[in-house]
């Protein structure tokens, strides 16, 4: 009964398999190898994206915060949704990567940055001169934190703001493939089609050991990123072995069946939660996050039981035992559902 991260899961056995693979013999460093040329085509396919730079870093924090150096000047400010993970969980990372460029949060519904949100905040700026900050581009995450996803509309329109101020788009995609298996659409659509300049493609999340795809549709930054990635301290010398993973992920199209299983799984749990007594869902799970509130007596229950998740706003202690608490649950492509059975009936 592991709903704590999809961070916790176990790494799927074609890509432990594609690691032994590329164990044999030497091979050049620094991705200057086979691997690396070869996946750097197929994520190129994946996306329709012939001209897309692609480059692979060890962690999500790495991917979000050279790309957003790459599109951002040190006196701008990066529009986010107040719900971020650059701002609510890096710390400070997009900042100290930037050089000093700082953050302007955006209001959200449901987790998503809305259009009226973002278009008041880019007004905002630039109203001081050079007194204040200058404005930078816009991040978007896709899914969000709070487990909702943006339609293609509304991705297009938000990046439409973007561009009509001029401003570069990021996309923190740790989950795309979970986004992209709840809207059924192809890997373009979602980004640079809907306007995604660069986008930070993740797969630690999804099955892989460790590894995510930090791309930029437009090849002007190229040279900017992989200088920004070796000083920053994140060019792997042993490459090859990212970009095993990579294609472990990519063949067959496994990382849309891997999230196609994992927002299952979560499909499953939510639906057993709106008919609990005392649970109260508080966003739409569109991917494989899923919200909760539930008295804590019954969180207590479930503890107690060994189930693994993480309360949200509140400790298990010190409170009345009907207390509704905010729990986040979070399936990944592992999850069975004998486990998720055996929560609900507990619950």
């Amino acid at each position: 009964m592991y709903f704590a991260s999809d961070n916790c899961g176990p790494v799927h056995p074609k890509v432990l398999e594609s690691l032994t693979s590329a164990n044999a013999g030497y091979s050049p460093a620094y991705g200057d190898d086979r691997l690396t040329r070869e996946v750097t085509e197929r994520v190129r396919e994946v996306f329709d994206a012939p001209d897309a730079a692609v480059h692979l870093v060890t962690t999500g924090s790495a991917a979000n915060t050279l790309l957003l150096a790459s599109l951002t000047a040190p006196w701008q400010t990066v529009f986010c949704s107040r719900v971020a993970h650059i701002h609510e969980d890096e710390c400070n990372a997009p900042e100290f990567f930037t050089g000093g460029a700082k953050l302007t949060l955006v209001e959200t519904e449901n987790g998503q940055m809305t259009q009226d949100g973002l278009a008041a905040a880019i007004a905002a700026e630039e109203t001081r001169g050079v007194h204040g900050p200058q404005r930078g581009p816009v991040s978007l995450t896709q899914a969000t934190e709070k487990g909702t996803v943006h339609d293609l509309e509304t991705l297009r329109g938000l990046t439409a703001i973007a561009r009509a101020h001029g401003l570069p788009v990021h996309m923190d995609g740790a989950r795309f493939a979970n986004a992209l298996a709840t809207l059924g659409c192809q890997p373009a659509e979602m980004s640079w089609k809907a306007g995604v300049d660069a986008l930070s493609f993740g797969g630690t999340k999804n099955g892989l050991m460790g590894v995510e795809a930090a791309i930029l549709f437009d090849g002007e930054r190229l040279w900017e990123f992989e200088l920004r990635r070796k000083r920053g301290a994140h060019l792997m010398s042993k490459h090859r072995f990212l970009a095993a993973q990579m294609l472990a992920y990519l063949d067959s199209g496994l990382w849309l069946e891997l999230a196609s299983a994992a927002n299952a799984a979560c499909r499953r749990l939510a639906d057993g939660l709106r008919s609990a007594p005392g649970a109260n869902l508080m966003y739409r799970p569109d991917a494989n996050i899923l919200f909760a509130r539930l008295p804590r007596a019954t969180h207590r229950r479930l503890f107690a039981a060994g189930a693994e998740y993480h309360l949200w706003d509140a400790a298990l202690d010190g409170g009345p035992e009907d207390e509704p608490l905010a729990a986040r649950f979070v399936t990944d492509w592992s999850a069975r559902d004998a486990d998720t059975d055996r929560f609900l009936d507990l619950l």
